[in-house]
């Protein structure tokens, strides 16, 4: 069990980091501080506003927190670290239906600097479905990898 979940929160980690590339992206090309954070600010901006008054950058900031948090509770062995990961979920979905919504290819595709590759247009569903799809499999196996399994003790058995 414990193989599993070290799998599971690489796996929640890597999403989360792919999730947070386009803000990170310019800190690691060997850009100035200040050109890496124009550009990462400007990568924030570009969602525009979501449902009217919500800034697309704020649900992505929220779901890619709350993932590495999910992750970190997962890795501690908290059983909690199930509602973290939906929570985050539910932002995400949130995110990619809302921008899906207004046309833009960032919910087809992910973040908004990574493009879409040929084979997803051969694919029998939209992207979005699929990732979504799959976070809800990777989220079962956070609920999986986060339960406790408790031993039963026989009557008369000491407990130390």
């Amino acid at each position: 069990m414990k193989v599993l979940r070290f799998v599971v929160v690489l796996a929640v980690l890597a999403y989360a980091g792919w999730l947070a590339w386009p803000f990170l992206s310019p800190f690691f090309e060997g850009a100035g501080p200040e050109a890496a954070t124009m550009r990462a600010r400007a990568e924030a901006e570009g969602g525009g506003a979501l449902f009217g008054f919500l800034p697309a950058w704020t649900l992505w900031a929220g779901a890619i927190v709350l993932y590495v948090i999910s992750a970190l509770m997962l890795g501690a062995g908290n059983s909690k670290s199930a509602v973290a990961y939906f929570l985050a979920f539910l932002a995400d979905a949130a995110l990619r239906l809302a921008l899906d919504q207004q046309g833009g290819d960032a919910a087809r595709t992910g973040p908004a600097t990574m493009s879409a590759p040929e084979a997803a247009s051969s694919l029998p569903m939209d992207p979005i479905w699929l990732t979504l799809g799959a976070l809800v499999v990777l989220g079962l196996l956070v609920v999986v990898a986060g339960r406790r399994i408790r031993r039963a003790r026989t009557p008369g058995q000491l407990a130390y």
